[in-house]
């Protein structure tokens, strides 16, 4: 099994950020480099997740024939592209 090797990387954070970053390691007892990993992680896992929505309801919408359903299936999409 191949390992991948960390890459260094300096980030920025708003004071209030960083506050909160290291109340969290504090809290787990790490460091603020594994809370920050384990943030980045969790976020692009959920923006995953979301994309594989988003698609399926696209392919839903495109195979559905009832228009009730299509009808809230556009609501449901336009809610995930614009919020609200």
């Amino acid at each position: 099994a191949t390992t991948e090797r960390p890459i260094r990387q300096s980030v920025s954070r708003a004071p209030r950020l960083a506050r909160r970053v290291r109340a969290l390691a504090r809290t787990k007892r790490t460091s603020t480099s594994r809370v920050i990993a384990d943030l980045v992680e969790t976020g692009l896992e959920a923006e995953e997740q979301e994309r594989r929505r988003f698609l399926e309801l696209a392919d839903r919408l495109t195979h559905s024939h009832d228009s009730q359903e299509r009808e809230r299936l556009k609501a449901e999409l336009a809610r995930m592209t614009f919020g609200s």
